[in-house]
């Protein structure tokens, strides 16, 4: 085909073939009726037919398209069709006479039509979010259709195609002309230059063979995973099948991704890593990739503009214009050079280090070996309570490390705290390091280049490489050629005072790169701006995170049943007040941790802490003042008559404890309990805790004297509402009934006060003061098990039993009663306290410690100054309002249980059934990890997020949870 047909082509809207018109041909040549709807197209005219023999494609082009064209697409399904391991592709349906190809003409115009089996499955374009296996999935299906194709080969393969990438300069050019905003019109120009140039010396090293060319997010289908990710498995459209590069196949691919980036071109990483591993690419065509991925998002953007002036009524090209243009400028929101470099390592391919063997000293008057590096990381000694959030703090350790050392420098490589956030492209990583040093020092040109001076920033650039240089008072002339060692000029500052000297590499010239990266951009940017460790001493470079190595030396040594959370947990090294720290310097949002009642790293905790383990730690035998002064504390919280105290390590042995103290009490065994509970895991605390989703085997392994009875689940239970209390009792009498027959005595009941295992489902009302009633009438006695959702969390109420009513006989505590420091109670009547004497004495050897109880009573001190129950009713009245908005705009979102600072959000598949959602909570929860917020599910069914954040959270921090969440919900994960 000539240059001049192609450009006639490219002129061409769409075939005038109406319904009525397309219903006249598929009833003339395939006897087929049904309903008709229109598909897409930039020139062809689709429709997608619903009848009875099936569901189909019919797909009309112009007769300018030779028809070798089409049966080379026709030819390639029935070879991939033979390729076992090749993608699904649709069935071709021929004519009644056995075509499949018809040209036919309508009102004097000439078409070609072809019938195709509409191929079932779920698309990526539509998707608001593609996750990472989903984009990896991509890669791969390319991969697998372009090494099914390597074989494959027709005359019509060989045709002019505006989207050939090999000739995207002069199709560019010509398509330009369509474009009436003369500074969007430059600046594609201009772009394309850029990649051009790139392309040009690689084009001949690239492979060519028969590519689909267009396997994008429009052209894919396939089927969700158990996480909710749509997994593509098939490929429909070969309307742009050619000979062409194999690199440029990906290419195509990895630009239809980048309207889902969220202008973050590193989205496209996992598709290479993907396809690399099936059909690995040459270090010529990973070289070629971005720039054709540039190529692509510049024909995209021209041909789209050009298409709109011929067909202005073509809705498809209308609405894909803007996500077009949100391609090209993702595309071009990064330099060549990095993405070139991401690409390399994506791929698992080596980048040779720079040579520096024959460079000079920096600092030809300091001995590198001598300065003395500050951590300025996550794990930073330095930092505490907070300071790392003023914004000179950097500086101020160097210059402090700086006096007492004479110099003193960053490093290289570092994730700052002091840059810490939860936005998800935060950058932390720094590519530079600063030097405190004395004023006037000398520095000195490390290798030979030419000088540039601008706004008091001096680089020296040589054939390889760029150094950026702040702080310097200079001593050569702009644009000066100098030798290795010459002198480029002193530190500014006064005399016997300390400067600074700010030192980056960079191996691009012209190009002024940032301080600090991004983590998931580091390792590219550190190819591109490698280690001032090479002008200084290796003790510049900050060591490297090895979050997936010490993983897998924990789950070598420690045991298998102490889960973490998360497939790919990030490390975890420090916190401050809601939120928590990775070792790359992420923030995350921290809403699950009822540990830190108080929030992370109160430095008065702290403080209390260590100064009485200076002073004292022992016993609970021994006699001192804190543990008589933190039991009158406790007792004082509980109802009158509950004066007694036990004091113990953790939730599993109040509770434990507690169903001791009912048998020894009692005389009698039996314990009564409720399904779907968790009460611990010590041998009798597990015996009563029913729950599925902590162990599967719960409820065939009980002991004979755990008697386990219906949930009162409000929500989704066989009784359903506030007022169910008598039905859900009616359930218990059974029990009791038989418990009574046999004689044997009841001695107990244990119960969350709120539901909190199922999400913070509040009880039906007056549940507990008639279950209470049964139990003590039969000589038994209550448990208030408030591990979890006393101690001021609900807001509204202390303990979770005052929403009831009641006073029980035995209250249960821990979790937050130590800010993280191993702490619980058990509060009960003095004479049931003394029941426990008959079978001997009690002790826990750090229960009721002196560090302990001080541990203890600080906190109590602490949430009284903070007004903390006061802020989980204020901030958890405002969440739950805003949770409970998302039932209203999103069917997944199926209830909001609890209050205060310990609430559910369910998630169902359906309102009625009330289906639980439980691979799609799961797969929420990952991606609000990966937007910054820390949340699990909770219930037999997963399918509950279970939020209990410290109770200092802030409105704000409330506000972002919900955001997020939203984000999630309205976008996918």
């Amino acid at each position: 085909m000539t240059d001049e047909a192609l450009v006639d082509r490219m002129a061409l809207p769409r075939p005038d073939v109406t319904v009525a018109d397309a219903e006249e041909i598929l009833l003339a040549h395939y006897s087929l009726s049904g309903i008709l709807a229109e598909l897409g197209s930039q020139q062809d005219r689709n429709y997608r037919v619903d009848s009875d023999r099936g569901r189909y494609v019919l797909k009309i082009c112009h007769a300018a398209y030779e028809t070798r064209e089409l049966e080379a697409q026709n030819a390639a399904i029935h070879h991939l069709k033979s390729r076992q391991d090749a993608p699904r592709v649709p069935n071709l349906i021929a004519t009644d006479d056995g075509r499949e190809i018809v040209v036919l003409t309508v009102r004097g115009q000439g078409y070609q039509v072809r019938l195709l089996e509409y191929l079932e499955g779920q698309g990526l374009t539509e998707l608001n979010y593609v996750a990472p296996a989903s984009v990896a999935a991509l890669g791969a299906l390319c991969a697998r259709l372009a090494q099914a194709l390597a074989d494959f080969n027709h005359p019509g393969l060989d045709r002019s195609l505006q989207w050939d990438l090999r000739r995207a300069g002069p199709v560019a050019v010509q398509l330009l002309t369509a474009i009436t905003d003369s500074a969007a019109r430059d600046r594609i120009a201009k772009t394309m230059v850029m990649a051009v140039r790139r392309i040009q010396p690689l084009a001949p090293s690239l492979r060519l063979q028969a590519v689909h060319h267009d396997v994008t997010g429009d052209n894919v289908v396939g089927h969700r995973n158990v996480h909710g990710h749509t997994i593509p498995d098939g490929v429909i459209d070969f309307g742009d099948i050619i000979r062409g590069w194999l690199v440029g196949d990906l290419a195509v691919t990895c630009a239809s991704l980048l309207h889902q980036a969220e202008g973050d071109p590193f989205h496209i990483l996992p598709a290479v890593t993907a396809y690399q591993a099936i059909y690995p690419l040459t270090e010529e065509e990973l070289k070629a990739l971005w720039p054709l991925v540039v190529a692509r998002a510049v024909i995209l953007v021209a041909s789209g503009e050009q298409q709109i002036s011929v067909d202005p009524d073509n809705d498809y090209v209308r609405g894909n214009l803007d996500r077009e243009w949100a391609i090209f400028d993702t595309a071009m929101s990064v330099p060549f050079e990095l993405m070139e470099a991401a690409i390399i390592k994506a791929a698992g391919a080596n980048i040779a280090a720079p040579e520096t063997s024959e460079w000079l000293p920096l600092l030809p008057d300091i001995d590198p070996a001598g300065i003395a590096y500050v951590d300025l990381g996550v794990r930073s000694p330095y930092f505490s309570a907070g300071n790392w959030l003023n914004s000179d703090m950097d500086w101020r350790l160097l210059a402090r490390a700086a006096t007492e050392n004479g110099t003193a420098a960053t490093r290289y490589g570092e994730y700052r705290l002091s840059r810490a956030g939860t936005a998800r492209r935060q950058a932390t990583c720094a590519l530079h390091v600063d030097i405190c040093l004395a004023a006037g020092s000398a520095i000195a040109a490390p290798f030979a280049g030419r000088v540039g001076w601008k706004d008091q920033h001096l680089t020296l650039t040589s054939d390889s490489m760029t150094l950026h240089l702040d702080g310097l008072d200079l001593s050569v002339e702009d644009e000066a050629e100098i030798a290795a060692g010459d002198p480029l000029g002193t530190v500014v500052g006064e005399a016997s005072s300390l400067g600074g000297l700010r030192v980056q590499l960079c191996c691009v010239a012209g190009l002024e790169p940032p301080l600090f990266a991004t983590p998931r951009e580091a390792p590219a940017w550190s190819v591109l701006c490698p280690s001032a460790a090479l002008l200084l001493d290796r003790q510049a470079d900050a060591p490297r995170p090895e979050a997936a190595e010490l993983l897998a030396r924990r789950q070598a040594h420690l045991a298998g049943a102490q889960k973490n959370y998360y497939a790919a947990p990030p490390q975890i090294e420090r916190g401050w007040r809601e939120h928590l720290f990775d070792v790359e310097g992420r923030a995350y949002l921290d809403m699950v941790n009822n540990v830190s009642i108080l929030g992370h790293g109160h430095p008065k905790v702290a403080a209390a802490i260590s100064a009485q383990w200076l002073r004292l730690n022992s016993n609970s035998r021994f006699h001192y003042a804190a543990i008589t002064e933190f039991s009158e504390r406790l007792a004082a919280l509980a109802p009158d008559g509950l004066d007694t105290v036990f004091l113990v390590n953790s939730g599993s042995e109040a509770n434990d404890l507690a169903i001791r103290l009912a048998q020894a009490h009692s005389g009698a065994r039996n314990m009564l309990c409720l399904l779907e509970a968790y009460h611990g895991w010590s041998a009798a605390s597990d015996a009563v805790s029913t729950s599925i989703a902590d162990n599967p085997q719960a409820l065939t392994t009980r002991p004979d004297w755990v008697h386990a009875v219906l949930s009162p689940n409000t929500y989704r239970g066989a009784f359903r509402g506030p007022d169910t209390a008598a039905s859900y009792l009616g359930a218990i009498t059974p029990v009791l009934e038989a418990i009574d027959a046999r004689g044997e005595g009841l001695a107990g009941f244990i119960c969350e006060s709120v539901y909190g295992n199922a999400g913070g489902i509040p009880l039906p009302d007056n549940y507990l003061s008639q279950v209470y009633s049964e139990v003590r009438a039969r000589g038994g006695l209550c448990i208030a098990d408030e591990v979890q959702v006393g101690y001021s969390r609900l807001g509204h109420y202390f303990w979770g039993f005052e929403q009831q009513r009641v006073v029980p006989d035995i209250i249960t505590v821990a979790k937050g009663m130590g800010n993280g420091h191993p702490l619980g109670a058990v509060i009960t009547r003095r004479e049931i306290a003394q029941s426990l004497e008959k079978e001997g004495t009690f002790f826990s050897s750090t229960g009721g410690s002196p560090v302990s109880c001080i541990a203890g009573m600080t906190v109590l001190d602490i949430m009284a100054e903070e007004a903390l129950q006061e802020n989980a009713r204020t901030v958890g009245d405002h969440l739950k309002a805003r949770l409970a908005a998302l039932i209203d705009r999103y069917p997944i979102a199926g209830a909001v249980h609890g209050m205060g600072l310990y609430l559910g959000l369910e998630f169902v598949r359906d309102r009625t059934t009330l289906e639980p959602a439980t691979e799609e909570t799961a797969a929420i929860c990952d991606r609000l990890l990966n937007l910054g917020v820390i949340m699990q599910p909770t219930g037999d069914h997963q399918n509950v997020l279970k939020i209990k954040p410290p109770l200092c959270l802030s409105i704000e921090s409330a506000d972002f949870f919900a955001d997020m969440l939203e984000k999630v919900l309205d976008e996918g994960w």
